[in-house]
């Protein structure tokens, strides 16, 4: 990784508490249906495929159901949760690298970002670089599976909610901000731990519209075939979903 990828992703880290802790991000997700939604979507749209690259790869935790089936890779910005994700799953091949300019070498059927990691992808340029990152690894007909925000959550007034976690029970207080000239969803956190531990952290979600997503894809060389509600259940309501395309070159 560059200075620069190091720097980002020390800020990254020293904003959100689950980059700080991936045994609570793994706890907090642990009934996270992504890896079998993306699964269905792969079987409808390209049953043959059988090796697969995931971006923003994270613990691992999508990663090890998928590898059940394909010959997988995965690459996450965050050492601390690459190095837990070859703790807890040594047989995954986990990289650490930034997804905007990773070049890995070889290409894969199937190229996945799943669990919002491209939302914390900001800048318009940057957001091009990594779709210029999947086209780079893609192959004709390479399938593309993304699960993003596509509309911001907003709440008049924090949110609370009790979270039982590998580091105990805990209540957090949740408050959610939305700037529409940056596209960015803002989600402040307050955890209280039974033991009495407190920490706060800030996540900073880029929020890409059905067409904008679709834009991007097509300037790479994708094209979209699907844009779905995040329970895989077809529509669109909202606020994450499941966009699948297939590289033309």
């Amino acid at each position: 990784m560059s200075s620069l990828d190091i720097v980002e992703a020390e800020r990254l880290e020293a904003s959100n508490l689950f980059y700080r802790e991936p045994a609570l991000y793994d706890s907090v997700q642990a009934d996270s249906d992504s890896a079998t939604v993306c699964q269905a979507l792969i079987d409808q749209h390209f049953p043959a495929a059988r090796t697969l690259l995931d971006f923003g790869c994270g613990t691992g935790r999508d990663l090890e159901l998928l590898a059940q089936r394909f010959d997988c890779a995965g690459v996450d910005l965050q050492p601390r949760l690459a190095h837990y994700a070859r703790r807890t799953h040594p047989e995954l091949d986990i990289r650490v690298g930034d997804m905007r300019t990773v070049r890995l070498g070889h290409t894969a059927d199937v190229l996945t970002c799943l669990g919002n990691s491209l939302a914390y992808v900001h800048g318009n340029q940057d957001v091009r670089a990594t779709f210029e990152t999947f086209a780079a690894h893609a192959h004709r007909d390479t399938l593309l599976v993304l699960c993003s925000p596509v509309a911001p959550i907003e709440s008049p007034s924090p949110q609370q909610a009790r979270v039982e976690t590998r580091l105990g029970t805990a209540t957090v207080t949740i408050a959610y901000e939305w700037d529409l000239r940056t596209q960015i969803n803002t989600m402040r956190r307050h955890w209280v731990f039974d033991s009495g531990e407190e920490a706060c952290d800030t996540i900073r979600r880029r929020i890409l519209g059905p067409r904008e997503l679709e834009l991007y894809a097509i300037h790479a060389g994708f094209d979209v075939v699907a844009i779905i509600d995040e329970s895989g259940g077809g529509g669109l309501i909202g606020p994450g979903a499941y966009t699948v395309a297939r590289y033309q070159g």
